[in-house]
């Protein structure tokens, strides 16, 4: 199997916030911003791997910047690096307020996706070839996101996690 680069995986979506995607506040609601971060996300990982994908988790989605009533959201989503049959996505997401012709930083998370077979197994994905200095810095921060995400979800004991270690023991 090739290796695939983040590019090829690109992909930005564009949503114009309703009434409907609104709290009481005037703020798009966090849970309507994940929605569609998780399909960007997943047309990002199905790019990569030509193949039907499912979420397997999601990361630290912290809001910095509140989206407003009106204003126009951009999430941008490209792979960081895969795995044997999982896939690393991050995903960056600006609000724009297009009357004051402003654009601001809302979020970013990675996500975690899987990919399927016809008989909705795991099935091998590409592995990943960074490019770009930005790239490369996701890319080799990506092992450690993964044996993090494994141990907080009790499939990894910490003592397993060779990369997490180096962080906090030294020899």
């Amino acid at each position: 199997m090739i290796s695939k680069l983040p590019s090829e995986s690109l992909t930005i979506m564009t949503e114009l916030v309703l009434p409907n995607d609104t709290n009481v506040f005037g703020n798009l609601m966090g849970g309507r911003l994940m929605y569609w971060m998780d399909i960007a996300a997943a047309l990002s990982a199905q790019k990569h791997c030509n193949a039907p994908v499912v979420t397997a988790s999601v990361d630290n989605i912290s809001f910095e910047n509140p989206i407003k009533l009106g204003n126009v959201v951009h999430i941008e989503a490209k792979i960081t690096r895969s795995f044997n049959t999982s896939m690393e996505i991050h995903l960056k997401v600006w609000g724009e307020d297009l009357t004051q012709q402003y654009k601001y930083k809302s979020n970013e998370a990675y996500y975690t996706f899987v990919a399927l077979d016809p008989n909705r197994k795991p099935r091998p994905v590409p592995s990943v070839a960074p490019e770009t200095p930005d790239e490369k810095k996701l890319f080799d921060g990506a092992l450690r996101r993964r044996q993090l995400r494994l141990i907080l979800g009790g499939k990894m004991h910490p003592d397993e996690a060779a990369e997490l270690k180096a962080l906090f023991v030294k020899d």
